[in-house]
């Protein structure tokens, strides 16, 4: 029996947007339907780049926006062959966040849309299948992180920034930069946000998941 195409699917949204939850509902839903599935997630604090971030965020380090740039540009890239080899395996793809996040978080800081871009293909960093976008305001963001934490990160608690971050998302989107993309209500349920992210999974994938 032949494989199954592959799909590589990414959950955007500025920090509280809820892209940790429905990226792992909807792995926790496909494999309930017995598809080949497989979640990554970014900034990935289990390797050394990711901790380096980790420690930016929380204040440790302050980097240049270039150097934040390639840091995060950098653990894009160490999973470029990974990506790729799953997505022809088969499976579908869930990722908590990407490329594009570093599109929208350092753009706003004010590295070059041009350069990001021209250096994602020189890398032949894999562009994903959909990007579904989670739209939530800064103070629900802010809120939601609160709840969650007692220590945010210079991101997660700088409400201006994170407003930026919206708009930036919304050229991305508005322009398709980097792939097709969904926007869809995060400040709804788990569950109806989840079910929302499907219908357009199926809409415009055509799994029929």
């Amino acid at each position: 029996m032949a494989i199954q195409k592959g799909r590589f699917i990414v959950i955007e949204g500025v920090d509280g947007a809820g892209t940790e939850s429905i990226s792992r509902y909807l792995l926790s839903y496909l494999k309930k339907k017995k598809r080949r599935c497989v979640r990554m997630c970014y900034p990935d604090y289990t390797g050394p780049i990711g901790r380096l971030i980790h420690r930016y965020l929380h204040g440790q380090y302050n980097f240049s926006v270039s150097l934040q740039f390639l840091l995060y540009f950098s653990d894009f890239v160490k999973d470029r062959d990974k990506i790729s080899s799953l997505r022809k395996e088969g499976n579908i793809i869930i990722s908590d966040r990407y490329f594009t996040s570093t599109l929208a978080y350092q753009g706003v800081r004010g590295f070059s849309l041009k350069e990001a871009l021209e250096l994602a293909e020189i890398f032949r960093l894999p562009k994903p299948d959909l990007i579904i976008y989670l739209e939530v305001s800064p103070c629900v963001s802010v809120k939601r992180k609160r709840q969650e934490k007692k220590v945010l990160d210079r991101n997660e608690k700088d409400r201006e920034l994170l407003l930026k971050v919206g708009k930036f998302y919304n050229k991305l989107i508005k322009k398709e930069i980097f792939g097709k993309w969904c926007r869809i209500n995060g400040e709804k349920s788990i569950k109806e946000v989840a079910q929302n992210c499907i219908k357009c999974i199926n809409k415009e994938l055509k799994l029929n998941l």
